[in-house]
Formats: structure tokens, C-alpha cells, sequence
């Protein structure tokens, strides 16, 4: 009897039209990326699969063995180009490994013929790429894996401030984040539980902008925490139950123009008859000093909620005054302001890219119990400190200082981050005026404003490479066993530049080194840039194999589009090509800034590395010079940036694929731990997951941190524990300083883009963080001040 054939089955006619369509993609792809400069890899799969195609359409089983070849030879190839790496490997496989699972089915190689040894063979190769992939997520080549000293190497360094408080910004004003509290610590920190939530019922309002963030961390005094929510209201808590005791409204009138609606802090001072006159005693003895962003400083009572009537007017002062332009929203302080004994020192942000007729980024001093101005210093005018008079206004467009500053008691000096004059991406037109203080570190006596010294980061920066975060002062103990007071500034960049604070030479060594060349018409380029020695820049230049996606399609698209950009590595000027900036515009350091045990003489920092594109657009039909009347701000930092006033527009986005993934590979986010005697990572590891960044919410967390991008910054504690949340996904997360092991998480009802804190109230040590997400970064908006602490029974 003659043998009968398998009949044609329409899974095997689909199986084949998938390899089909797979081959032409990968085909016409490949020869496209092969044109320009890309790898050779994607042609040669295409046509394999379009030969495993024919293959199915012939039921021959020998589309199995060809198949299996292909998936074999494709892990050996993704191996080559990034390693033992889990999520690199992951889209260069996932589709084949899926289609391979596919073709094992019954009803698929039933109706082949000649099967015989075909199956076992994509059996072990299928085996083989789980082995590897396996092996892969266990053994992460990007993480470094050493540990920080334990013991404290330097005498606990004396301070006024109570141990269980944390009563500025950074806890102390040096910003160090750092806490002597040790209730709270890595043996027991796994045992933390929720203590207390408080709603603040600030929500994102329909006129607001896109760029509506809460990343506010508390500070706290006596038996109170102050926080203030995106909108500037003002709450003071009992730091025990996180009940309210007042709060206060600055009615802040928003518009969608606003690039921020944001506030990260408030300052905290307390008048006595040694610094204050008797009435101003009388009138408000500890008062709050908050920040509004439409440009109005509040000093409120730290007892009541009500205004200081001895400040300014009546509470209420007036930071527009003699801006060149008054736009609200155009000048936003966001950041709690220095506070001396004397003086309120402060600066804010400007709309980025919008024109060049903007408000000054003038630093002001202020007397911190009356309100009225003693100094100015704008870094944009040829004499920073002259005030001008009731006529005449702070310069256009000034370098300004829109993150929070760093202060020096003893040596009275306020620490300033400024970044570039605006518009960012462009700078033909900048004075020397301009150009002089922007990307610095600028080191100005608190009491007169006169500049002790500066320290640019960035040469001539048209890659908004400003100094976005808190500095940390620290004094640090070198080789020669000498103490060296030092300023530790972390840049955009991914340096940590650290100097000396009472002179600005650099105590890690950061030469200039050349960078490329070839500006955008009219502008020009410094030839070299400053390379801190300590730093979590990358050091070898992106590559085709370093592009990314959900799977080999999309990760085909971002290596086109990689090579069809300008990139020469760091500090690749803008063009009206398109330039990848890797370190990316929002930086390897954001505003969270680092955390500095000083005892122990080590630091933790979370960098990250997400690259953006900037494309220039020439000027041209709607895209004019000037402004149409009535013309406002995007309300975002990120898509078309107008620019007026200079020859290009441009276009600012993050480097993603057409699914809206990063084309860049993971990770996009880190931890780490510094020996600061040494200026050496200890350890790195990545953080977060993608469980909150997927089109579908997922129940559980994921079995691989990912290294998600991030916005906060860590803490630590005398108890061998640093917290930190910032990640995409919505958690606080606890980890043993030492080695980088992560202790605890708990989950947060909301995106966790805020700097947590830790005080001790009745014996009890807390843990708080602001759970309130952030708009552009798309994490869920909330409005929740969440606590924790341990139980009673493990105190």
C-alpha cells in the first residue's frame, strides 16, 4: 500500500507566512542597515528565514534543521556582541526562541516530512538558548560587585541639629542625606511596615502643564514635618501620626505654558534675639520659608500656618522685581532656598529653549527676617553684584541656578549649581558675560554675595548639561592622612567632580580632553571638556550592538535610526541631522543629587543612562525668529523647542523606538556605592523593573531588575541602610550599603519621583517619601505622604 502524505495543514501555510514576512523584514532591514554601516547580521537571518519559509510551504523538515541552525548561530551572535547579558540578549532571541516552541508543536511537525532527528535537534538548540539565557540572569556583566568599608573612618563629625530630625532639604545644609539613625537597620529593616498615609488632596488641575511633578522630600523639626505639594500648599504634620495640624494655600494660579509645576522643598529657620530683632521674635520665631512658582517667596509661621506680617509684605515677597520680563511661569524657584543666619539665598529656573528675551537667573540674598534684598549676583551682567536701580532690570537670559544649593557655615560660603544661558542647544550668539559662569559650581560669600571662586563643568554647553543636582560638602581624609574639606558635584555629564571647597582646585584630577568638533552654522565649539577621573560616564562610545527593543524588529528599526544620526561619542555637537547626546539632556545625574556617610567616608549615587536625540530646524516657513504675539512655553522640556531669537528651533526628545522603548539597551538605571577615600565604585547594581512601564499592568514584580531611569535621589543611615524610590515602577526600596543587596521594598500607591526621608519622633524612627508621581515621566499621579517604620516588638 502506498504511503500517505500528511495533508496540508493551515497552521503550517501560517507558520510559513510568519517566516515569510519575518525574512522580508529582517531582509530589507538588514541590506537597509548594511548601506549604512550596520551589521551584517539581520541580511543574513532574512534570508534564512525566508529559506525556512519555502521550507514550511514544502512541509520539508528540513526547515527545523535550518531553523535551528538560524537560532543557534543567533545566540552565538548576540553573546559576541553584548555578552552574557539577560536584557541585550533578550530581544535578539525572543521572537525566534517563541516561533522554535511554536514549531515543536504536534500540529506543525506532524504535517512535515522526514522529520526523524529534525525535533531533537531544535530541542537542544532551544535548550542551549535557555541555558544561556538563564545563565545570563543570574550573571549580569554590567553590575560590579565589591563592598564599602564598614568602619567609620573619620571621628563622627559634631552637629547642632538633633539626631532624629531633619530639618533642611539634604537634613543638613552641606546636603549630605544623610542620617545617624540606626533603629532602622540592615538586620531589621526587612521588617518594616506601613505606619501612617496622609492624603494631601493636591491633584494634577486641567490648566495645568504636562510638567506637573511631586517630588518634594519633608523636612522635619521638633514633632512636625513641613512638605509642600506640586502646587506650592503648604502642610504641617505631626510626625508621629501624620495627622494634619495646618496648611497653607499661596493660591497658585497655573497655565498650561508652564514648563514646571513643581516644588522639591521648603527651608525651615528659626529667629532668637541673637539674630533677629525682639518684634520679629514676637511676630514669627520659626517660620517656613516656601518658594512659589509663579516667582513669590513665602515666609510662614512653623506654629500656625499664618503669615510672617514682619517679612516683606506681610509674608509675601515679590521675587519678579526688576526682571526683565515678568511672564509668570517664565521664572520658577523650585527649590527650597539656603538659609543662613542672616540670609535667604536663592535662585530659580527659567523656561529652557523658549526665546532670548527671558527672565534672569540672578542668585539674590535676602534678609532672611525682613525680607529686604542685600545682594544680588547675576552671572549674565558685566558686574554680578550691581543692583539695579527701580529703572533698570537683571540681565536677559542669565545662567541661572534652578537646583538646590549647598552652604558652608564655617567658611560662609553658599554653593551654587548653575546651568547655561537659554536658549540651551544653540549658543552663536552667547556673551562672554553669559558664557562665563554657566555649567559652574559658583562659590559665593552668603553674607555680601561677592564670588569666592567658580568651576565650569561644561565649556560653551549647548547640550543642557547644567549642574542639575544638590552638590554634598564633606571633609574627607586623603592618603596622606590629611583632612580636605571638598564639594562633591555631580553633572549631567555622569562626573563627579569633587573640589576643594575652600579654593575650587580639583582634589580628583579632571583633564581636558578633546572632544568632536564641527558646530551647527553660526555657532562654535570648545575644542576640549573637563573628564572627571571619578565618573559613571560611559567610557567607550555607543555602538549598533548597544541598540535595543522588544524584539528583533523594533531593535532592527533603532540600530537604523542609530546610524542614520550624528554621534562621535560624548559632547557630539547639535546638528540639523539629528545627534544622539549620550549622556542624554536629562542626564546620568539628576536633581536627587548623591548621599554622603561622612563617618564612613563613603557615598551612594544612583546615575543613569538614557540617551536623547536634538535635531535643529532651520528657520523657515512656521518656524519664524521672532514670536507671534502672545506666544508661551510648551509646558514641557521635551518635543519642538522654538528657540526664538537664534537660527534653529529644535526638537528634544529621548532616543526611542517607534513602540516607545528606549532604543538604547538596558540598563537605563543604577545604584552605587563610592569609597571617597579611595574615589573608587565600590559597587553597582541596577534598579527597578519595567512592571509599571508595560501597555499592561502585571500583578507581580518581575525576576530581573531591568535598571529603570529614574527621578529622586537615595539617603543613607547609620544603620548600614540606604533608601531610595525614583524608579519607573512604583517602589521604595531598602539596600545594605555595604554591598548593594536589596533588603526590603514595599509598594507605593503612586510613582515614587521624590528623595525619601528618616527622624525619629518618641522614640520611634520613620521613614517618609512622597508618593505622588510625575507627569512627563509618566508614572502614575497620586498625592500620598506615606511612612513607614518598624514594629513595636522589633525595636
Amino acid at each position: 500500500m502506498e504511503k500517505q502524505q500528511p495533508r496540508p495543514r493551515m497552521v503550517v501555510t501560517l507558520s510559513a507566512l510568519f517566516a515569510l514576512l519575518t525574512g522580508l523584514w529582517l531582509l530589507g532591514g538588514g541590506v537597509w542597515l548594511v548601506a549604512i554601516g550596520g551589521s551584517w547580521y539581520y541580511p543574513i537571518a532574512g534570508i534564512v528565514m525566508l529559506v525556512v519559509a519555502w521550507l514550511l510551504w514544502r512541509r520539508s523538515a528540513a526547515a527545523l534543521w535550518l531553523y535551528a541552525l538560524l537560532l543557534l548561530g543567533t545566540m552565538l551572535w548576540g553573546v559576541w556582541e553584548v555578552g552574557f547579558d539577560f536584557w541585550a540578549l533578550t530581544p535578539r532571541c525572543d521572537v525566534l526562541v517563541f516561533f522554535g516552541i511554536w514549531l515543536l508543536l504536534p500540529f506543525i511537525w506532524r504535517n512535515l516530512v522526514h522529520v526523524s532527528l529534525a525535533i531533537p535537534a531544535l530541542v537542544v538548540t532551544l535548550l542551549i538558548s535557555a541555558g544561556i539565557l538563564t545563565w545570563a540572569g543570574f550573571n549580569d556583566p554590567q553590575e560590579i560587585h565589591g563592598t564599602l568599608p564598614t568602619d567609620a573612618t573619620a571621628a563622627a563629625q559634631s552637629s547642632d541639629i538633633p539626631d532624629g530630625d531633619w530639618p533642611a532639604y539634604g537634613r543638613t545644609q552641606e546636603g549630605q542625606r544623610y542620617s545617624p539613625l540606626k533603629q532602622i537597620n540592615a538586620d531589621n529593616v526587612h521588617q518594616l511596615k506601613e505606619a501612617w498615609v496622609f492624603r494631601t488632596g493636591d491633584l494634577k488641575q486641567d490648566n495645568d502643564p504636562v510638567e506637573i511633578t511631586n517630588e518634594v522630600t519633608p523636612i522635619k523639626v521638633g514633632n512636625s514635618l513641613f512638605l509642600c505639594t506640586a502646587h506650592q500648599r503648604l502642610f504641617a504634620l505631626d510626625a508621629a501620626t501624620g495627622q494634619e495640624k495646618w496648611h497653607f494655600d499661596p493660591e497658585l494660579k497655573t497655565d498650561p505654558s508652564f514648563q514646571h509645576v513643581t516644588c522639591r522643598g521648603v527651608s525651615y529657620h528659626e529667629a532668637t534675639p541673637d539674630n533677629a530683632a525682639p518684634d520679629v521674635v514676637a511676630d514669627c520665631p520659626r517660620r517656613i520659608i516656601l518658594p512659589v512658582n509663579d516667582g513669590r517667596l513665602f515666609a510662614i509661621n512653623a506654629d500656625n500656618g499664618k503669615r510672617c506680617a514682619s517679612f516683606a509684605d506681610n509674608g509675601e515677597l515679590n521675587l519678579q522685581s526688576n526682571m526683565p520680563v515678568t511672564t509668570p511661569g517664565m521664572y520658577e524657584p523650585t527649590s527650597p532656598p539656603i538659609i543662613t543666619d542672616k540670609v535667604i539665598v536663592i535662585a530659580g529656573a527659567v523656561t529652557d529653549n523658549f526665546s532670548t528675551r527671558e527672565p534672569s537667573g540672578v542668585i539674590r540674598g535676602f534678609d532672611v527676617n525682613t525680607g529686604k534684598l542685600l545682594w544680588v549676583f547675576d552671572p549674565g551682567a558685566k558686574d554680578p553684584n550691581a543692583i539695579p536701580a527701580d529703572e533698570h532690570h537683571f540681565t536677559l537670559n542669565s545662567p541661572n541656578s534652578w537646583a538646590p544649593s549647598v552652604y558652608d557655615a564655617k567658611l560662609d560660603l553658599v554653593y551654587i549649581p548653575t546651568g547655561v544661558t537659554t536658549p540651551d542647544i544653540w549658543g552663536g550668539n552667547r556673551t562672554p558675560e553669559q558664557e562665563r559662569y554657566a555649567s559652574s559650581i559658583l562659590a559665593l560669600n552668603a553674607t555680601t554675595g561677592k564670588l569666592e571662586w567658580s568651576y565650569q563643568t561644561v565649556h560653551h554647553d549647548l547640550w543642557d548639561m547644567d549642574m542639575p543636582s544638590q552638590p554634598t560638602l564633606a571633609d574627607i581624609t586623603d592618603k596622606d592622612g590629611n583632612t580636605v574639606p571638598v564639594i562633591y558635584a555631580p553633572a549631567k555629564t555622569g562626573n563627579l567632580f569633587v573640589l576643594d571647597r575652600r579654593t575650587g582646585k580639583t582634589v580628583v584630577p579632571a583633564p581636558e580632553r578633546p572632544v568632536p568638533q564641527g558646530p551647527a552654522k553660526g555657532d562654535r565649539l570648545s575644542p576640549t571638556q573637563p573628564f572627571s577621573e571619578l565618573t559613571f560616564r560611559p567610557e567607550k562610545k555607543l555602538t549598533g550592538a548597544d541598540m535595543w527593543g522588544a524584539t528583533m524588529y523594533d531593535q532592527l528599526v533603532c540600530r537604523v535610526i542609530f546610524h542614520g544620526l550624528r554621534y562621535e561619542g560624548t559632547f557630539t555637537p547639535p546638528s540639523e541631522q539629528g545627534t544622539l547626546v549620550f549622556p542624554g539632556n536629562l542626564g546620568m545625574f539628576e536633581w536627587g543629587g548623591i548621599s554622603v556617610d561622612p563617618n564612613r567616608q563613603v557615598a551612594i549615587a544612583n546615575p543613569m543612562a538614557l540617551p536623547f536625540v536634538s535635531k535643529l530646524i532651520p528657520r523657515g516657513p512656521g518656524n519664524p525668529m521672532e514670536p507671534p504675539k502672545d506666544a508661551k512655553g510648551s509646558g514641557t522640556e521635551s518635543g519642538i523647542q522654538p528657540q526664538y531669537g537664534v537660527p534653529f528651533g529644535v526638537t528634544l526628545n529621548p532616543f526611542l523606538s517607534p513602540l516607545g522603548l528606549p532604543c538604547k539597551q538596558p540598563g537605563w538605571g543604577y545604584i552605587s556605592g563610592i569609597d571617597l577615600k579611595t574615589n573608587t565604585i565600590a559597587w553597582k547594581k541596577r534598579i527597578g523593573t519595567p512592571r509599571d512601564s508595560l501597555p499592561f499592568p502585571l500583578p507581580f514584580s518581575l525576576p530581573f531588575n531591568m535598571g529603570m531611569p529614574m527621578l529622586g535621589g537615595p539617603i543613607s543611615t547609620a544603620g548600614n541602610v540606604l533608601f531610595i524610590a525614583a524608579t519607573a515602577d512604583n517602589y521604595l526600596r531598602a539596600y545594605d550599603m555595604t554591598n548593594g543587596k536589596k533588603l526590603w521594598q514595599a509598594r507605593l500607591p503612586a510613582g515614587g519621583q521624590a528623595t525619601p526621608m528618616t527622624y525619629e519622633v518618641n522614640g520611634k524612627q520613620y521613614v517618609v517619601i512622597s508618593a505622588g508621581g510625575h507627569g512627563s515621566f509618566g508614572t502614575k499621579m497620586g498625592d500620598y505622604i506615606v511612612a513607614y517604620a518598624l514594629p513595636d516588638e522589633a525595636e
